[in-house]
């Protein structure tokens, strides 16, 4: 027979069996929530449901919190495997004060309006195959030339009603300005830009919506690296929650009295609502089982939207042998063969290069093995610096094979809308979603999972406490007197 549990008190039904076989009487009931999924969104909706003094259990699938935030220790010092920047460095940015109260230090890696995103060109190398390294001059100028691509692109997206990806609007803008095609290592370099841009999608350029690709909005401030790792914020959020790992649901029941959710060992939990958490690949494999179904417009939703792979292979070296630039770069005939290379020892002071494939590359590597997949990212390294030293330990993500993830982000595909983040968002009875896949203004960004963990708490709680009567409508809301401290931002 399967234990049915309630977040408050370990029973369900006035009287039933405890976990200890006894019978009890279960006091008045009080409002409770189930949230699903132990990501910075699942943790955040947990923290301000708490908060707010409500009963809340959160599941968990992993052995670990975290999910797509994953600081690994094995070196001996933090390695974020999975998402690694605030991407915004600045009092708007949601989770701006909590990292400040923690002291945790930013190094910043690029200001404002940066052409790669994530980076500047102000601490880059590059290098063609052969090892030689491109001269800054000409990176800089193929980067203005990448940026009139991208506003003719701009021109093109103006003139058709129908979307296509954003290759072919290049390809159009390269047939009627031919003068912006560029030849020999030039245009290697200009595979290279395009190649990262792939990257800030986790997603090929023939699969990113013309229409839609800019349509996520960058806070100022540029872009901050955790230099310790984001799972402290996540071990903050967390602390004094109820928490159960190991917890995989498999079945969601919505009932006229509230919610049922069962786990993969048999066991069920009921509460009066539920914060769905979990990540769009996950949803997309229809990993959890909705009784009634989803409405087909949500359905919809989760079918329509992308989700990209960016996976991380990092080498962990004896000594430095490499410039001290933030990136280096190899740059090649296509944007598949480009390589990108993160620094940290710039930014922390350890001897570590991060190798970050995307899109389809990314996915041909998680077909590897680990050690195929370190060996394959070192041949890479060894054709710019041909007397690189073998490293002495390496860490492999595999962010599209993770039953618990299926994925890294969303993006917008061709043809869709970019409303669908919205309605995956929008509650369905007594069901309320969270995540990056959620939020319309920053999708694939972890603020953006973080700020819809909050809104879907306060959802929520408003809805639970209207049941129960106690809804007090001139209540603050939640989150309201976060105190501000400055950000800790270094760029050596």
């Amino acid at each position: 027979m399967s234990q049915t549990t309630s977040p408050s008190s370990g029973c369900f039904d006035d009287a039933t069996l405890c976990s200890n076989g006894e019978k009890r009487q279960r006091s008045a009931p009080s409002p409770s929530v189930i949230v699903i999924g132990g990501g910075m969104a699942g943790v955040s909706a947990a923290r301000a449901l708490h908060d707010a003094s409500i009963q809340v259990v959160l599941l968990e699938s992993r052995d670990r919190l975290g999910g797509r935030v994953c600081t690994d220790y094995s070196f001996g010092f933090p390695i974020d495997l999975g998402a690694s920047w605030l991407h915004g460095v600045c009092k708007e940015n949601p989770l701006a004060p909590l990292i400040g109260r923690l002291g945790l230090p930013l190094y910043r890696t690029s200001g404002d309006n940066s052409v790669l995103y994530d980076h500047d060109l102000e601490s880059y190398a590059l290098f063609d195959m052969d090892g030689n390294q491109v001269p800054q001059d000409l990176v800089t100028k193929v980067g203005e030339v990448f940026e009139n691509i991208l506003k003719e692109a701009n021109a093109v997206r103006q003139e058709f009603s129908e979307d296509m990806p954003i290759a072919r609007a290049i390809s159009i803008v390269f047939e009627r300005k031919p003068e912006l095609r560029l030849e020999g290592v030039a245009h290697k370099v200009l595979q290279w830009y395009l190649c990262r841009m792939e990257g800030w999608f986790a997603a090929d350029a023939d699969t990113i919506s013309l229409k839609c690709w800019d349509q996520a909005k960058l806070l100022p401030g540029g872009h901050g690296l955790m230099v310790r790792g984001y799972l402290p914020v996540i071990n903050t959020l967390a602390k004094g929650l109820d928490i159960r790992l190991s917890h995989r649901v498999t079945k969601i029941t919505r009932r006229y009295n509230g919610v049922k959710v069962a786990v993969e060992d048999g066991r069920t939990f009921v509460a009066d609502a539920v914060v769905v958490a979990v990540p769009l690949g996950v949803l997309k494999a229809k990993s959890i089982t909705f009784e009634p179904k989803l409405p087909d417009w949500k359905e919809a939703a989760i079918e329509d939207l992308g989700v990209g792979i960016e996976n991380k292979i990092v080498l962990h070296f004896e000594n430095v042998f490499w410039p001290n630039v933030e990136f280096l770069g190899v740059v090649a005939d296509t944007s598949y063969c480009c390589s990108y290379f993160l620094n940290l020892h710039k930014a922390t002071g350890h001897s570590v290069l991060v190798y970050m494939p995307a899109g389809q590359l990314a996915k041909d590597i998680e077909k590897m093995s680990d050690e195929e997949a370190a060996n394959f990212a070192f041949t890479q390294l060894k054709k710019i610096l041909p007397d690189a030293s073998t490293p002495i330990q390496y860490l492999v993500s595999r962010w599209g094979s993770d039953v618990n993830t299926l994925g890294s982000y969303s993006y917008d595909m061709v043809g869709k809308p970019h409303d669908l983040y919205e309605k995956l968002r929008v509650p369905v009875d007594s069901l309320f979603f969270a995540g990056e896949a959620t939020s319309v203004d920053f999708p694939g960004s972890v603020h953006g999972a973080f700020a819809t963990g909050a809104m879907a708490a306060e959802d929520c709680r408003m809805r639970v406490l209207e049941r129960y009567g106690e809804l007090d409508l001139f209540e603050p809301v939640m989150g309201e007197e976060a105190m501000s401290i400055p950000l800790l931002i270094s760029r050596l």
